[in-house]
């Protein structure tokens, strides 16, 4: 079991500045505009010879109504049952306010072990606000500075103290089970553990329902939603498993067309969400059933090609949707058209409000994710590519018609293909487009990007200057 540690506070004293020291990357947004972080994102963390994970959270705000502050102190408080210890970050220059006393209050009630951090303590200007945090109550305060650095020695005292005191307890509750399964005489067997579990990122417009088809997805409210537009701003990555396949979803911030996003913060939004794509391996691109594949959803999915992920996408809101058979051709016209590098993508029309059709969704995600890793033998590629020339053959610039002489796949992820032949450079688009598309039909690589390098053989007489 992992030992994980929640960062908390209220908004603007440095948390995200701290989760990025931590984990080494600046993977949280940090921004001076109070608010940034709203969903708790998780990495791995490494203090010295310390592993453990770290949780970035949503500023605390004192809200119980049904407002999007209130939404968010729901995920804080949910992250601090969740954690092994917690981390209370005051700003020192700032000094203990009216709503960090109220949160500690909150705090000494929690059986979460609790590390007060006065952090923005580099230089003296901070002295006074370190000395306040005494009054908090929940014990001696260490100065800090997340953005420099400092303190972070002390961090590892008390993480380190709190980590083998769990092991300590961890390690006794084992030995009672050990002893229980030795009088029961069973014996278990530990299957082999996928330690790199599929990384699949949700994208798409904003409000077209990405978060909430995480949330019914996991069953439970990981992520914040609501009826206002861009609610998400990180790509929040969350461990899950589909039919014992280990999964990471990544919900991702809404993004809008270039010319639209004009604040610092949805700038950083979305290139953390186009940072998402790159690192994902199947990609589910969410349309809103009343207003499906747009210009901006056409762009999105020429990024996901371009990137070399596998495709799936997915209409969500279509218990809401009127003329479905009317959407459905619309929508396989325009990918036709607009997209045909992709062609046969698969598409799933759903409902995350309630749960429809997830299934086959994700049934189509895991078959998507092993056309990215098909692999097609040597032979096959040349009985196919014979087969093909002999149909339609190459043309023939200057009088001299080009030879595609063998053909084999270079790599997987996506689906690489070497062609030697004679005057590559002269081979058209249009022949390389029927080569693709007969390719894809024939080895059935629906939903994936195809590469296929045209390269010019060697003369085997060059060298003896014949």
């Amino acid at each position: 079991m992992d030992f994980k540690v929640a960062i908390i506070g209220r908004p603007n004293v440095g948390k995200s500045t701290l989760f990025n020291r931590l984990v080494g990357k600046r993977l949280a947004l940090v921004d001076d505009q109070p608010g940034v972080t709203r969903d708790r994102r998780e990495g791995t963390a490494k203090l010295y010879d310390l592993t453990f994970t770290v949780i970035d959270t949503a500023g605390l705000e004192e809200a119980f109504d049904n407002s999007l502050e209130a939404r968010m102190r729901v995920q804080t408080e949910q992250a601090v049952d969740e954690a092994d210890l917690a981390f209370l970050v005051v700003d020192s220059r700032a000094g203990i306010t009216p709503l960090d006393e109220h949160f500690a209050q909150w705090l000494r009630k929690s059986p979460t072990p609790v590390f007060v951090l006065a952090n923005k303590c580099e230089g003296r200007q901070g002295d006074s606000g370190f000395m306040d945090a005494y009054r908090l109550g929940l014990g001696e305060p260490v100065p800090i500075s997340a953005e420099h650095g400092l303190g972070m020695t002390d961090l590892y005292d008390f993480v380190d103290e709190q980590m083998k005191r769990q092991q300590e307890e961890r390690a006794a509750v084992q030995g009672m089970l050990a002893e229980d399964a030795a009088t029961d005489g069973e014996e278990t067997d530990e299957e082999e553990i996928d330690n790199r579990p599929l990384q699949l990122a949700i994208v798409g417009r904003p409000n077209v329902g990405k978060s909430t088809l995480i949330n019914r997805l996991i069953g439970e409210d990981r992520l914040l939603t609501g009826p206002e537009a861009g609610i998400t701003r990180d790509s929040i990555g969350v461990e899950w498993t589909y039919k014992d396949r280990a999964i990471k979803l990544f919900d991702t911030a809404g993004i809008r067309k270039r010319a639209r996003v004009q604040s610092k913060v949805e700038k950083l939004s979305v290139a953390d969400s186009l940072r998402a794509v790159k690192f994902a391996q199947v990609v589910v691109l969410v349309l809103d059933a009343e207003a499906a594949l747009e210009k901006q959803d056409l762009t999105i999915a020429r990024l996901v090609e371009e990137e070399g992920r596998a495709l799936v996408i997915a209409v969500n809101k279509w218990d809401a949707c009127r003329n479905r058979d009317e959407v459905i051709q619309d929508l396989r016209d325009r990918l036709e058209r607009s997209l045909p590098q992709l062609t046969g993508v698969p598409v799933a029309t759903i409902s995350a409000l309630r749960g429809q059709n997830l299934n086959n969704m994700l049934d189509r995600v895991l078959d998507a994710y092993k056309v990215w890793n098909k692999r097609v033998s040597t032979s096959a590629l040349n009985r196919w590519l014979e087969a093909v020339t002999s149909a339609h053959p190459p043309p023939a610039p200057g009088g001299r018609r080009i030879r595609l002489k063998y053909m084999t796949q270079a790599k997987t992820r996506p689906p690489t293909f070497a062609i030697f032949c004679t005057k590559a450079d002269d081979l058209p688009l249009s022949y390389g487009r029927y080569l693709e598309n007969t390719l894809r039909a024939d080895f059935d690589l629906y939903g994936t990007p195809i590469r296929l390098n045209f390269k010019k053989g060697d003369n085997p007489y060059a060298k003896d200057g014949r």
